[in-house]
């Protein structure tokens, strides 16, 4: 089972775009790798399948958040 917030869930309507950055922009394709390894740190914690402080569950969604945040940028500076 994928874990809430994955990167397609988040932006449904640009898979597209999303697949060709992925292939074509190596910054992008490791941005990608990283939201998906927090947000399943993140769901690990939220699941209590992996204890961890209330402040380290924080600093893993203040890292998602700013993750999502550049890869939104990209894309849409990719669709202008």
């Amino acid at each position: 089972m994928a874990a809430p917030h994955a990167i397609h869930e988040e932006f449904p309507n640009d898979a597209e775009r999303i697949h060709a950055l992925k292939v074509s922009d190596p910054h992008f394709a490791r941005l990608l790798e990283e939201y998906d390894a927090i947000n399943d740190q993140v769901f690990g914690a939220e699941s209590r399948h992996t204890p961890m402080s209330d402040e380290a569950e924080t600093e893993l969604r203040r890292k998602r958040a700013a993750l999502k945040d550049e890869i939104a940028r990209m894309l849409s500076a990719a669709g202008a």
